[in-house]
C-alpha cells in the first residue's frame, strides 16, 4: 500500500500546475486528443487498435509505452460494450468482502476470495483502479513480488495517463475518467479524503474532498463530457 501511495503522490505532483513541482515526473502525456484515439482504437490496422493494447495490457509484462497505456485507457471510451454505468459485478460478493478491507492483513483464504472477485471485476472491466489495488495487494501478501511489481506498474501509468489529462484545479484543466468511480479512486489511492460530489454543467464533476493542509485545494473537477456523450448515444431516451 505504502508504494502505491508513494508512486501516486509523484504522479499527482506530476499534475500540479506549479512548473517546478511538475519537473519532479517526467512524462510525455498531455489531453488526450480523443478524436484521434476513437480513430486508432477502431481501427485493426492501429498499433494503438484496442483489442491489441488490451492483450498487451493483460500480459505478465512491462512492454506498453505511456502512449500505449493514454490510448488504451481511453480507447475504452469507443467499445461496443462500454458502459460508464454499467451494473455492478457480484454485488453479492462485494457486500460480503466489504469488511475485509478494514484489516491490514488478509488471510490465505481471504486472499483468494479478493483476487478471485478482483479478477472478476478486471474481466468486465480491465482499467478498474480498485480492482488493480486489491490485485496488487494479494500478490504482495502472498510473495508475489515480481507480479505485483508488474501490476503496480500498469496501475501507475494508468493513474499517470488521468493526471496527465489536465490539473484538476477548474473545469479547463480538468482530469477527464472513463469511469465516474475513477475520479473517487484516482483521489483515494493519494490518500485524499472525499467528501461529496456537484455535477457542474455542461460535463464536470467537482468533487469536494477533506484537505490536507490549509492551502491545499477544497475540491477537484473532472471531465466527463466524452463519458456523458457516449452514454447517451447508446442511451438517447435518458438525455
Amino acid at each position: 500500500m505504502k508504494h502505491i501511495l508513494f508512486a501516486l503522490s509523484l504522479i499527482l505532483l506530476a499534475a500540479c500546475p506549479d512548473a517546478a513541482a511538475r519537473r519532479a515526473v517526467k512524462s510525455s502525456l498531455g489531453r488526450p486528443d480523443l478524436e484521434a484515439i476513437q480513430k486508432a482504437s477502431t481501427d485493426e490496422t492501429s498499433k494503438y487498435y484496442y483489442p491489441k493494447l488490451l492483450r498487451q495490457f493483460m500480459a505478465n509484462d512491462t512492454v506498453m509505452t505511456d502512449e500505449d497505456f493514454q490510448y488504451f485507457y481511453y480507447g475504452t471510451l469507443f467499445q461496443e460494450d462500454y458502459d460508464p454505468y454499467r451494473p455492478q459485478v457480484n454485488p453479492e460478493m462485494q457486500a460480503t468482502l466489504a469488511p475485509l478491507f478494514n484489516k491490514k492483513e488478509w488471510s490465505r483464504a481471504e486472499r483468494k476470495q479478493i483476487l478471485d472477485f478482483a479478477m472478476e471485476c478486471l474481466a468486465d472491466n480491465p482499467v478498474n483502479l480498485r480492482q488493480l489495488t486489491n490485485r496488487i495487494f494479494v500478490y504482495e501478501q502472498n510473495g508475489k513480488f515480481d507480479l505485483a511489481k508488474i501490476w503496480q506498474n500498469k496501475l501507475n501509468h494508468l493513474l499517470l495517463v488521468i493526471a496527465s489529462s489536465g490539473t484538476g484545479a477548474d473545469p479547463e484543466n480538468a482530469w477527464t475518467v472513463v469511469y465516474p468511480q475513477d475520479e473517487y479512486d484516482f483521489l483515494n489511492l493519494s490518500g485524499i479524503t472525499v467528501k461529496e460530489a456537484k455535477f457542474e454543467p455542461p460535463y464536470y464533476d467537482y468533487i469536494l474532498v477533506n484537505p490536507k493542509t490549509a492551502s491545499s485545494p477544497a475540491g477537484y473537477y473532472f471531465n466527463i463530457g466524452e463519458l456523458l456523450h457516449q452514454y447517451y448515444l447508446k442511451h438517447p431516451s435518458e438525455q
